[in-house]
């Protein structure tokens, strides 16, 4: 059994100290709202009022904070209670270069830090499922990637490049957000053409996202624009979903539609639509 803290409880920190307390680690934990962490009492957390007091015996502190200031806020005031052996285990979603300078500021302080980034809600955390990240010093994931192994159903070790983990977090987490706002569009042309929600998006289920990732991203990651879906041809699409929708909001779409108004102008109308990412890659 662990001495184990965790700073920050709301859906996800409060998930992840529930989950490290039913295995049966002792688990302290601090948040700024105290009812977030009186919540988790019946699973045996203990409350702390502050994150000094939430950090004493502790061999590891998992952070699961808002951002990088709040992340230096509680960490700075966490280390008049940490000990010295005890190793910072960061899950915050952070800026790539912020994280950098944080980890190596930790280290020449002689603290122990590691960045951890997470694939997962609550849900996956409660059952150690989802992914997670690393980022610093192979000794120190060495330390305790049995103990991280136990918290999610994937575990990559990213290197000793401190700030890799938070940059391939927001790589992921655009594909999250963006998706999401396609599929809001989805659902807006469903609703404007008379198709029920559910059946539009058991439409999407039929194709094969991953292959088009593979496919037509590895190309764009190549440079390869050579047209198997013309860029002017996928804009003549795009207006046909605008007037479809006709005043509805759209999430996606317009902005989409600007961009590639740029492309053609700029004289890529032949190429393929994944010409989208110019800007993004070298080509040939």
């Amino acid at each position: 059994m662990a001495n184990i803290a965790f700073l920050g409880t709301g859906l996800l920190g409060g998930a992840f100290a529930e989950a490290a307390a039913k295995r049966g680690d002792s688990v302290t934990a601090w948040n700024r709202s105290m009812e977030k962490v009186l919540a988790l009492a019946p699973f045996g957390v203990k409350a702390a009022a502050t994150p000094a007091d939430a950090v004493r015996g502790a061999s590891r502190v998992h952070l699961v904070l808002k951002d990088d200031a709040v992340v230096e806020e509680v960490i700075a005031a966490a280390r008049a209670g940490l000990s010295p052996d005890a190793i910072l285990i960061d899950h915050t979603t952070t800026l790539p270069k912020l994280t950098g300078e944080r980890a190596e500021r930790m280290h020449a302080a002689g603290l122990k830090y590691l960045h951890c980034p997470v694939f997962m809600g609550p849900p996956a955390a409660r059952d150690a499922q989802g992914s997670m990240m690393v980022a610093g010093p192979r000794a120190l994931f060495d330390s305790v990637q049995a103990e991280l192994a136990k918290m999610t159903a994937r575990l990559t070790y990213m290197g000793e490049r401190t700030d890799l983990a938070a940059a391939n977090k927001l790589l992921g987490n655009a594909v999250i957000i963006g998706l999401s706002a396609v599929i809001a569009d989805v659902l807006t042309l469903a609703q404007a053409s008379s198709i029920g929600a559910e059946d539009a998006i058991g439409l999407l289920g039929s194709l094969d996202l991953n292959a088009m990732v593979m496919g037509r991203g590895m190309n764009m990651a190549k440079g390869n624009f050579a047209p198997s879906f013309e860029l002017a041809m996928a804009r003549k699409d795009v207006r046909l979903m605008l007037e479809t929708s006709g005043d509805r909001p759209m999430a996606a779409l317009p902005a989409i539609a600007a961009r590639m108004d740029q492309l053609i102008s700029a004289g890529h109308g032949a190429a393929d639509a994944s010409v989208l990412g110019i800007d993004a890659v070298s080509r040939p």
